[in-house]
């Protein structure tokens, strides 16, 4: 196999060196924005034509990221008749049908394994799983970056701020991290899980999200006294009409498997009707992790398996008719629909009776613009 790069940032790094020394796989071109150190002589092109007309470049491998032009040189390759390989979210969740359906008709691959949880062989599994079971449901936690700031408030007295700037400084979260925690980044890991779970086109952009931006110490310290823990948990099952999915601050018992992932590792489960609940743990981001799972996809796609992770792709609305379950909620704004589902009251927090969670998360985004610090989390 012969590898047309796009892209030599930290995962593409680990791509090269990877495959440096291995008689299967050969990195042919890098495609550079900018000269960067590290590249062998004769590999850096800043021309994409010149691995498009490449005869002898049979697979494109995209970590560059993005949508553009991330976009239009996947299909560009696929229209040529060339395999693709990437670890980019935003773009699977964007622009999955099309994607999807180009792959099925020019007879090519797509795999996107590390798009999902980094370097957990998520997909992979969840694919294998539905060829003799069906899913039920899946989510977790998807996002390394939120994981860590939530499992760092809890172990100490600390302020979200404070460990943001942490986190920052171990390279853990972007200099803009509003993708991670707004609970952007998690959409669209979810999007495309419960697309290939339940053979689904979700439009990724309506799923129901509430981020952590506005949690505080003293938010954590509640949850702690009433034996729960927050986590950013995304959900999605198969619904009446649809799929239910969204993604929100979660409160787990203690003693959930989800309560004790610590730092910036994923967790991601997947329920089915005969095998139950299965979950899988490790990094879910970083340079080997990651490249890991893209060369793992090159080597699928080498032993002659050009299948994605399901052959269908339909149309799906989302329904969250179903779903109700009572809320943490911190606002200085009450309203009457508030004092009206109030159960409780835990610090400077109120605990809802169950309330449906599409209605809930759609309260909570109006309420953030009377009240930019409100803070929900769902209770499990």
């Amino acid at each position: 196999m012969n590898i047309g790069l796009l892209g030599f940032g930290v995962v593409g790094g680990g791509i090269l060196e990877l495959t440096q020394g291995r008689g299967d796989i050969t990195v042919s071109r890098v495609l550079l924005r900018s000269p960067k150190p590290g590249l062998p002589e004769g590999l850096a092109t800043y021309d994409f034509n010149d691995i498009l007309c490449d005869e002898r470049i049979d697979t494109v491998v995209e970590v560059m990221g993005g949508l553009h032009p991330a976009y239009e040189y996947v299909t560009a390759a696929m229209e040529r008749g060339k395999n693709v390989v990437t670890a980019n979210k935003a773009l699977i969740a964007a622009y999955y049908r099309e994607l999807t359906g180009l792959a099925k008709e020019k007879g090519v691959a797509l795999r996107c394994t590390a798009a999902v949880g980094g370097g957990i062989p998520w997909l992979v599994n969840l694919a294998r799983i539905k060829r003799l079971d069906t899913v039920c449901a899946v989510g977790g936690i998807m996002n390394g970056t939120t994981n860590f700031i939530m499992d760092a408030m809890h172990r100490a007295p600390v302020d979200f701020p404070a460990i943001l700037k942490e986190a920052q400084a171990l390279g853990y979260a972007e200099a803009d991290p509003s993708a991670d925690i707004d609970g952007d980044d998690i959409r669209r890991k979810l999007c495309i899980s419960a697309n290939i779970a339940f053979d689904a086109v979700l439009d990724e952009t309506a799923i129901p999200t509430f981020g952590i931006r506005t949690v505080t110490a003293a938010d954590i310290a509640a949850f702690k006294s009433h034996g729960f823990v927050c986590r950013l948990l995304a959900a999605a099952e198969a619904a009446e009409n649809g799929v239910c999915a969204y993604v929100e601050p979660t409160l787990v018992a203690a003693s959930e498997l989800e309560a004790a992932v610590p730092a910036n590792y994923n967790l991601i489960s997947c329920t089915a009707e005969g095998v139950g609940r299965q979950s899988f743990f490790g990094q879910g981001a970083g340079r080997f992790p990651t490249a890991g799972n893209v060369v793992q996809d090159c080597l699928t796609i080498l032993a002659g398996n050009k299948s994605f992770y399901t052959d269908k792709a339909v149309p799906a609305a989302l329904d969250g008719s179903a779903e109700a379950h009572p809320y943490y909620v911190r606002t200085a704004a009450p309203d009457d629909f508030l004092r009206s589902v109030t159960a409780d009251t835990w610090g400077s927090g109120i605990v809802t009776a169950a309330c449906n969670s599409y209605e809930m998360l759609a309260w909570a985004k109006r309420q953030l613009a009377a009240d930019p610090a409100c803070f929900i989390a769902g209770i499990r």
